[in-house]
């Protein structure tokens, strides 16, 4: 905050501009920052405007107060970022005004006013909430557009709708706002928006910019379930997401998913999953926290090519048989539609075609229908299978599907199939034993020159040890010893 002060106190210090002769030198900090101060949070990136000043002007004061650690991103309409250390960082802007010029993010054209007044400058902004501004050296709340108001009551308005339209982007933002802050949309901005979705202005937006949205959807909502809700109130799952759109036409075995149909069942899921990576944050890197996100949001995607009616001991119920395999390719489907990267879809997919097995195996161990050393085996197999998806990420999206349900206290009861899962893993060091095969090359090298059998490396290496990780998985062999000594049989 004392670097906030500074600019702020230099800036009302500095002498007024005759070019700006009904403004004078003040600086506000607006935006999320002032929003997220009024809710308790702590911000972590502050915007700052600057009336009065010139960009020249503006540069000098900024970078005599911080020297290298300021970088001019956007000088050239009068943008300078400050980094700060710890992750906080300040931008520093004039004022400006924006009119749409063309498609996409880059289709505006931008002229820095440092004459404009606070009203007009307010009215590009998206939200009330984000229309408040607040001046550090004189105390001073601006509020034009009752965003305090709105934001006590929980209530999600657009600023001036002419200037709301012309960014798209807006919508996903209204999205993950709604979710983060538990907002909601008065009646006329979820019409307008409702109608950018239906005309199809979405559709301009790059992959790039919707995936920031997902993002901050994802990790920093508390309950995402709001937002995707919001996004399929608006029409925005049905028009750009089938793949989740088919959820809510779905339904579900009573007796499994009391909650009801998968929409239902996969909104409940990622809000457990979101409580579960802050609960463990200390286990998982902030991608590692996406894919668990990720895996929740598309672990059922499979049941609705699968869910048919049948019967189990001769009683009606509704069947999902096979939709673990048949969730790989919506999975994909829908991770493609972002830009999360090879390693966020290839936990999306190991989640949603592996996501039943920790529970199976508990249950078949539970039920002494498994020894121990078999519960073992098919532990360190199932963690090979989902490598490189780390087990951590894919057991919380498991447990994340055990709790998105409406069972009674299904939110505090352990998740005993993990927890005998994860003491499984390290008390026999199952992730090292799953990323390594009992036999590697040297050792073919080795014994077939100690059998005198000539052998070449190649494809016949590949097949040798695959043969050999086979019956360990078979449970055959268990050791290196007994793997060489298949290697021993094999070669002769």
């Amino acid at each position: 905050m004392s670097a906030i002060n500074d600019i702020a106190q230099t800036v009302a210090n500095h002498p007024a501009n005759p070019a700006y002769p009904d403004t004078k030198p003040s600086a506000w900090v607006v935006g999320g920052f002032v929003r997220d101060l009024l809710l308790g949070l702590q911000p972590k990136d502050a915007d700052i405007e600057v009336f009065g000043v010139s960009p020249e002007d503006l540069t000098k004061i900024v970078t005599d107060l911080f020297g290298d650690h300021v970088d001019a991103v956007g000088e050239s309409f009068g943008v300078l970022k400050v980094f700060l250390g710890d992750g906080f960082e300040i931008d520093v802007a004039l004022p400006r005004r924006e009119s749409k010029a063309g498609r996409g993010h880059k289709g505006f054209l931008i002229d820095s006013d440092p004459g404009l007044s606070p009203i007009d400058a307010g009215k590009r902004r998206d939200f009330t909430v984000n229309a408040i501004s607040f001046n550090p050296v004189s105390g001073e709340l601006f509020d034009p557009f009752d965003g305090v108001k709105d934001l006590e009551a929980k209530i999600l308005r657009v600023v001036d709708a002419t200037h709301f339209v012309e960014d798209p982007l807006r919508v996903y933002r209204a999205i993950q706002f709604s979710a983060r802050f538990h907002l909601t949309p008065d009646v006329h901005s979820f019409a307008l928006m409702k109608n950018m979705v239906a005309e199809g202005a979405l559709e301009e937006l790059s992959v790039e910019r919707v995936t920031d949205e997902i993002r901050k959807l994802l990790l920093k909502a508390p309950q995402p379930s709001v937002g995707f809700n919001l996004a399929r109130e608006l029409g925005v799952v049905a028009k750009y997401y089938p793949e989740l759109e088919v959820l809510k036409h779905t339904p579900q075995e009573p007796e499994w998913h009391p909650e009801g149909d998968v929409w239902i069942h996969t909104m409940m899921v990622i809000d457990a999953a979101a409580t579960i990576i802050r609960r463990d944050a200390h286990l998982f890197t902030d991608e590692e926290r996406l894919w668990v996100m990720l895996g929740a949001l598309c672990h059922d995607l499979g049941k609705p090519a699968t869910t048919a009616p049948g019967e189990k001991h001769g009683v009606p119920r509704l069947r999902s048989l096979g939709h673990e395999a048949a969730g790989k390719e919506p999975a994909m489907a829908l991770i493609s539609k972002w830009a999360f990267g090879s390693a966020a879809e290839q936990a999306a997919i190991a989640i949603a075609t592996q996501h039943m097995l920790p529970f199976d195996h508990w249950k078949r161990f539970e039920e002494h229908s498994i020894t121990k050393d078999q519960y073992i085996n098919a532990i360190r197999k199932l963690i090979r299978r989902i490598y490189p998806t780390p087990w951590r990420v894919y057991l919380a999206a498991t447990e994340a599907d055990r709790r998105g349900r409406l069972f009674p206290n299904v939110d505090t009861e352990p998740y005993e199939p993990g927890i005998l899962f994860s003491e499984t893993v390290e008390r026999y060091g199952l992730e090292e034993q799953a990323k390594t095969t009992l036999i590697q090359g040297r050792d073919i090298m080795t014994m077939a020159k100690s059998l005198g059998v000539s052998i070449k490396p190649g494809k016949r290496f590949g097949e040798i040890i695959e043969k050999i990780e086979a019956m360990r998985d078979q449970g055959i062999i268990k050791t290196k010893e007994e793997g060489l000594e298949k290697l021993k049989e094999i070669l002769k």
